[in-house]
C-alpha cells in the first residue's frame, strides 16, 4: 500500500479573502480601462505588453494604459498611482523577475 503524505503546513495567518472585482465583460457604460502597471526591472513593460495582447485579444473594446515605476526597489510615486487610480477600472501589476 502506498501513503502519501501532505506536506502542507499550518499557516500562522487566518486566510484575507480578496473581494475586490471587476467584470470586464460587462457592467461599464464605456469602454473597460485596464491599467498595465510595470515594476521597473528589465523586460517587465514586455511581459505586460503580452499580458495586453492576451486580454484585447479576448476583449477587443478595452483600452489599455501602462506605466512603468523605471525602479522595482522603491514604490510607485503617488501622483502614479493617483493617475492609475482616476483613469483605470482594473490594474495588471507586474512584480518579480
Amino acid at each position: 500500500m502506498i501513503e502519501f503524505h501532505d506536506p502542507t503546513g499550518v499557516a500562522a495567518q487566518a486566510a484575507d479573502p480578496y473581494e475586490l472585482k471587476f467584470d470586464i465583460a460587462g457592467g461599464v457604460e464605456r469602454k473597460p480601462i485596464i491599467g498595465l502597471l510595470a515594476n521597473g526591472f528589465a523586460d517587465s513593460e514586455r511581459f505586460l505588453s503580452f499580458i495586453g495582447d492576451a486580454i484585447k485579444a479576448r476583449y477587443p473594446s478595452v483600452i489599455l494604459k501602462g506605466w512603468n515605476k523605471g525602479n522595482a526597489s522603491i514604490p510607485a510615486s503617488e501622483s502614479m498611482l493617483q493617475d492609475v487610480r482616476d483613469t483605470c477600472h482594473a490594474v495588471v501589476a507586474a512584480y518579480g523577475h
